[in-house]
C-alpha cells in the first residue's frame, strides 16, 4: 500500500530521494496528479507502464524545472519558444525534437524522435523536481485508460494498492483539473495534438495564426502525443453524450442553468469551472451509478469546451 503524505517540505525531500532510488512517486500539478518517475532511468520509467498497465507506444510527459533545463534534452523552434515564454509554467505541452545527447530514457518517446515536455506551474511539482535534481517523466496517476486524478484520493483509489508507487505526496485538489494542451511541430507547423487546459484561442493569439489539427487516430504525428488512445479516462459505466435529461437507466452529469441532475459540471455554464470538475465529478457518479449509465449534457466546442468534448469522446469510446 503506497504511503499519502502531505507535501510538506520534509516530505517532498523524501520523495526526491525516492526518484533519484528509482522509485514511483504520485504528486499534484496544476493540471491533473502524475505518476513520478527518474525520466533518465530505463527501469525507472518501465515501473510506470507496469502499474499503470500502459501500453508501450503511448509517450510519456516529462517535466522539468524551466525552459533553460528543457533545451537540455529537445530542440526548440522560434514558434516553441515563444510558447514557451508565454505558457511555461503552465498548461502546456510541446512534443519537440529530442537531442542526440538527451539523457532520457527511449522509453518516455515511445520509440518516437520527439520528446513530449513541460514545466508545470504547481508549486509541488516544482519544489518535487528541485528535490530530486532529475527531469521527472509523469503521465496522469491512474490505471490507463481510466478517468485522470485530481486530488491525492482518487491517485490511492486508482493505484494505491500498487506495490510499485512509494509514496503520493498530497497538494489538494488540481486548479485546473483537465491534462495539459498538446502541441507538436510536425514538417514545422504548429498543431494542436491535443486539446487541454490551454484554450486553442490562447494559443492561436500568442503565434498569430491557426493551429493544424492532427489526426490522434493514425499517423506518427498524433501518437507523439499522450494521452490520444482512443478509448481513454473512461470510467467503469458507459457514457452517452450529448443528452437533454437522463433515461431511465441513466444518471445526468449536467452543465448550464436548465440541466436537472444531482452533479453539474457548472450551473452558471463556466466552462473553466466544468474543465475543473470534470475527472472528479464522472469518479463520484461512477462510483453511486448502481449500474447504470452516465449521460451528459452536450458541452459547447468553445474555449475549453473543445477539450472536455475530447475527453469525454474518449471515455465513451468502444473498449476492447
Amino acid at each position: 500500500m503506497a504511503e499519502c503524505v502531505a507535501a510538506s517540505e520534509a516530505a517532498i525531500a523524501r520523495a526526491g530521494g525516492l526518484i533519484r532510488e528509482g522509485k514511483l512517486v504520485a504528486f499534484p500539478t496544476e493540471t491533473v496528479y502524475g505518476l513520478g518517475a527518474d525520466a533518465s532511468d530505463d527501469k525507472a520509467v518501465a515501473r510506470i507502464f507496469e502499474a499503470k498497465g500502459r501500453p508501450r507506444f503511448n509517450p510519456l510527459i516529462v517535466h522539468v524545472a524551466d525552459a533553460q533545463a528543457a533545451e537540455k534534452h529537445v530542440v526548440f523552434s522560434a514558434e516553441a519558444k515563444t510558447l514557451a515564454r508565454h505558457f511555461w509554467p503552465g498548461g502546456l505541452t510541446l512534443v519537440l525534437p529530442r537531442r542526440a545527447d538527451a539523457r532520457l530514457s527511449l522509453l518516455v518517446s515511445a520509440g518516437l524522435d520527439t520528446v513530449a515536455i513541460r514545466v508545470p506551474a504547481h508549486e509541488t511539482a516544482q519544489a518535487l523536481l528541485k528535490a530530486a535534481k532529475r527531469p521527472i517523466a509523469a503521465p496522469s496517476a491512474n490505471a490507463s485508460g481510466k478517468v485522470s486524478p485530481t486530488r491525492a484520493s482518487h491517485v490511492m483509489e486508482s493505484l494505491g494498492h500498487s506495490d510499485l508507487l512509494a509514496m503520493v505526496l498530497d497538494g489538494g485538489a488540481c486548479r485546473l483539473g483537465l491534462e495539459s494542451t498538446v502541441i507538436g511541430f510536425p514538417q514545422g507547423i504548429p498543431t494542436l495534438l491535443r486539446p487541454g487546459a490551454v484554450a486553442r484561442a490562447e494559443i492561436e493569439a500568442v503565434l498569430g495564426r491557426r493551429l493544424a489539427d492532427a489526426d490522434a487516430a493514425s499517423g506518427e504525428a498524433g501518437r507523439a502525443s499522450p494521452g490520444q488512445l482512443e478509448s481513454h479516462y473512461a470510467p467503469g459505466a458507459p457514457l452517452r453524450l450529448d443528452a437533454r435529461e437522463a433515461g431511465p437507466d441513466e444518471v445526468l452529469l449536467g452543465f448550464g442553468p436548465k440541466a436537472k441532475s444531482s452533479m453539474n459540471l457548472s450551473a452558471s455554464g463556466d466552462l473553466t469551472e466544468a474543465a475543473a470538475n470534470l475527472f472528479a465529478m464522472l469518479r463520484a457518479l461512477d462510483a453511486t451509478a448502481g449500474g447504470k449509465r452516465i449521460a451528459v449534457s452536450p458541452i459547447p466546442m468553445e474555449g475549453l469546451g473543445e477539450a472536455i468534448n475530447d475527453r469525454l469522446k474518449r471515455a465513451a469510446a468502444p473498449r476492447g
